[in-house]
């Protein structure tokens, strides 16, 4: 198998098959199928570093920038990366069960509502100046942008577990 690295993105093209899989064509007509985007920094920075992976594990093309390429090509990554990503939003936290952990969050996403078992203070970890992760017990791991965009309420509650 020959292993190919495209770093300009404007030397590919994007389509699917009809199984549904991206499929990669180079600007010499090289054709891979069965590509996978995976980002490089997928909380700080999503649409920046992004990395088409074959099915085998090895990188085939590399975009500086999502915003860079052209579309469709553009839409069918951040299709692929919604579909195979699930990290929700927390916008507000509606209640705790208790301040002591366990306890169960009722949070609002950008999602929806929900609820999990926070299982210990050290779930919550810093991951940039303003980010927090959130990891419930079920490892499912919600992310706060900036908590001090949240409401009153909900920063006096995430006070409580920093």
């Amino acid at each position: 198998m020959n292993t190919l690295t495209t770093t300009v993105s404007t030397q590919f093209d994007l389509a699917r098959n009809p199984f549904g899989k991206l499929v990669l064509t180079t600007a010499d007509g090289t054709v891979v199928e069965g590509v996978v985007p995976i980002r490089a920094f997928p909380i700080q920075s999503p649409d920046v570093g992004i990395s088409l992976v074959h099915t085998d594990g090895h990188e085939v093309a590399w975009i500086d920038g999502l915003a860079a390429l052209p579309e469709p090509a553009q839409s069918l990554i951040r299709e692929e990366l919604q579909s195979r990503e699930f990290m929700p939003d927390i916008l507000s936290i509606d209640s705790v069960t208790s301040y002591s952990t366990p306890c169960t969050w009722q949070v609002t996403t950008d999602r929806g509502t929900t609820s999990f078992v926070l299982r210990g203070d050290e779930d919550i970890r810093r991951v940039g100046p303003t980010i927090l992760l959130v990891t419930d017990t079920h490892g499912i791991q919600f992310l706060i942008r900036d908590a001090a965009t949240l409401n009153k309420e909900s920063r006096k509650i995430l006070d409580r577990f920093l």
